[in-house]
């Protein structure tokens, strides 16, 4: 018996080496039973069905097999190119694989472009009406009432906002500006992430002629700067568009902060055979951003990063003083 129970003690501590040793590789992240954080993937571009559609699937495979992942950010290019009907019947069983709760923002793909005719396969910018018609495809794809909302995770206030601006390749309409101005007076003392698919200007060097260029920041931007600069509680973006690899220098670097108050947290696209994706674990006054690689199945701890949150009260906090002066 005394020999039967140093096998089973044996085969008990082999079992959780293994366990350790995956999560130490990045194969598997650590779970605790009262976790002190919330974990959020982020997915740059998926850009569906298009190419190497078997690499996807394999990358949401691997986040389903992550057990304290409680949300999956999409940031917009849900599309591979005109946002098609058929273009949204890929996204949705795509999707239908993922065992997480998503959230789906626009970019330019999923709604700017006319649909090609023939042989016709240039990106065409569509009318009003065409845009209009794929913004409500998309919402109704995904099941939204609006294309830009916010959530409460924790102690920070999570925004979506999408791209729907009927000139800019990556803009806000003047309704979601007015809408983010209300959101952000609304939760002035709670610390803010906010999710789109352009980034904000000048937070990557201009390693391409078209970065930091009109189409690929978040527009208007003198307007954007107003309301982020007057609400400092924001201080995290994250975006995809530009499709920055964690190989380009500024991946992950100083210039990725903006008005010296929010970093911007770039996330490369989907569609080239290798995947990347940034995961966000929020812990109480800071959030630290992992880069994990689906092609090596590792993490990469060169590009980790811990970002405090501004030193504000928390949504708890908040709540317990003065209950009646939120809405959540």
């Amino acid at each position: 018996m005394q020999r039967d129970r140093r096998s089973w003690l044996k085969s008990l501590g082999l079992a959780i080496f293994a366990v350790m040793a995956l999560a130490a590789c990045g194969r598997l992240p650590v779970e605790t039973g009262d976790r002190a954080y919330h974990h959020l993937v982020v997915l740059g571009d998926p850009h569906l069905p298009g190419r190497r559609i078997e690499v996807k699937e394999q990358a949401i495979a691997t986040v389903n097999s992550w057990h304290d992942v409680e949300m999956v950010v999409a940031v917009g290019d849900i599309c591979v190119d005109f946002g098609t009907e058929d273009e949204y019947k890929a996204a949705k069983r795509f999707f239908a694989r993922l065992n997480k709760p998503l959230m789906v923002i626009t970019g330019n793909h999923d709604y700017v472009y006319a649909d090609p005719h023939g042989s016709e396969s240039r990106l065409i910018t569509g009318t009003q009406a065409s845009k209009e018609e794929k913004l409500r495809r998309f919402g109704h794809t995904f099941g939204l009432t609006s294309l830009y909302y916010s959530r409460q995770v924790g102690e920070y206030l999570l925004i979506f906002l999408s791209a729907d601006h009927m000139n800019y390749l990556a803009g806000l309409s003047d309704e979601q500006l007015a809408w983010l101005r209300l959101e952000l007076e609304r939760n002035r003392q709670t610390p803010t992430i906010i999710f789109f698919h352009a980034p904000l200007q000048g937070t990557l060097r201009n390693y391409r002629h078209w970065i930091n260029t009109p189409g690929f920041v978040a527009q208007p931007a003198a307007v954007l700067h107003e309301i982020l600069t007057a609400n400092r509680q924001v201080f995290l973006w994250v975006s995809g568009h530009t499709h920055t690899p964690p190989t380009e220098e500024s991946y992950a670097s100083e210039i990725n902060l903006y008005a010296g108050q929010i970093t911007n947290i770039h996330n490369k696209d989907m569609n080239r055979g290798q995947v990347w994706t940034n995961s966000l674990f929020l812990y109480p006054g800071k959030v630290q951003v992992k880069t994990y690689s689906h092609q090596e199945n590792a993490w990469m701890p060169q590009f980790d990063r811990l970002i405090s949150a501004p030193e504000l009260k928390t949504y708890s906090d908040y709540h317990q003083c003065s209950a009646g002066d939120i809405r959540r």
